[in-house]
């Protein structure tokens, strides 16, 4: 059976911890930034978890 390559989009977006959870960013950071409030801007600048239900998911796309 072939090798199964790694969504290329996926690996860019996600990362795996070293106790096996997934974080990305938030989304909604890049744009219209001064509509937001502060306290919003500070809190799309840090990386959040991902779901129990999308990590089994994305863990096979980046093959982690």
């Amino acid at each position: 059976m072939p090798k199964v390559k790694t969504k290329k989009s996926a690996s860019k977006r996600f990362k795996v911890t070293g106790s096996g959870k997934v974080v990305h960013n938030r989304a909604g950071s890049n744009h219209f930034k001064i509509r937001k409030t502060s306290k919003r801007n500070r809190r799309l600048r840090k990386d959040t978890g991902l779901s129990d239900a999308m990590t089994s998911r994305t863990k096979k796309m980046i093959q982690k």
